[in-house]
């Protein structure tokens, strides 16, 4: 599989001053004091480079907490002023992107769910012309390489060059120690097809307990 692939370098959009990137936040941000109190301690450890949390957050169920939604972006707001870190936040319509950005996120991500759909994908990519934004593309839930790929060719097909895979792991069906089986070769073989492109492990996605990530 050859593709072509215009990717800036990572460090021309993320300063991490020649350390290991680590991206760090609560998984959905529930209320203003969380996430400030949060990303205060995490810009104490001096250590973090991205803060991510998720305002909109798809359930297999409705009935289940999916986020707060806009209300929550202006906490976002307040915790990028006190900590002078970027924020990153996932997306998953045109309308997502339309407020991540007029309330200043500064990189998007596309999730796992979000990915094993093209259709989708391509709404997001069409919502992307024109703007210059950081995009973190997951791997789709199930192990389908050619969707990960698809999804970078599409955003990309969009005018965005500054692009990053997150591997978080992928649901096997199979009863395993992790939450999401690693499937290091995926990862592997993306990075085969696109030497340029950074991929940023999930160790958190993958273990599913605190334990592994001690």
């Amino acid at each position: 599989m050859k593709v072509e692939l215009a990717v800036e370098p990572l460090g021309s959009w993320i300063e991490t001053n020649g350390k290991p990137l680590i991206i760090a936040g609560p998984c959905s941000a529930e209320t203003e004091d969380q996430l400030v109190e949060t990303a205060r301690q995490l810009k104490e450890l001096d250590a973090v480079h991205v803060i991510r949390a998720g305002v909109w957050k798809p359930r297999t169920r409705p009935g289940s907490f999916e986020g707060m939604g806009e209300a929550a972006l202006p906490w976002i707001q307040r915790a990028k002023a006190e900590t002078g870190l970027p924020f990153a936040v996932e997306v998953a319509t045109p309308e997502h992107i339309e407020l991540a950005l007029k309330y200043g996120v500064d990189i998007l991500w596309i999730g796992a769910r979000t990915t094993v759909n093209p259709f989708n994908v391509q709404e997001i990519a069409d919502a992307l012309r024109g703007v210059d934004v950081p995009v973190l593309i997951k791997n789709p839930v199930n192990p389908d390489l050619a969707l990960w790929v698809g999804a970078f060719e599409r955003i990309a097909g969009a005018g965005i060059n500054k692009l990053g895979a997150i591997h978080r792991g992928f649901a096997t069906g199979e009863a395993t120690k992790y939450r999401n089986v690693p499937m290091w070769q995926m990862a592997i073989e993306l990075k085969s097809i696109f030497p340029q492109l950074p991929i940023i492990g999930d160790p958190s996605h993958m273990a599913g307990k605190r334990a592994y990530l001690n």
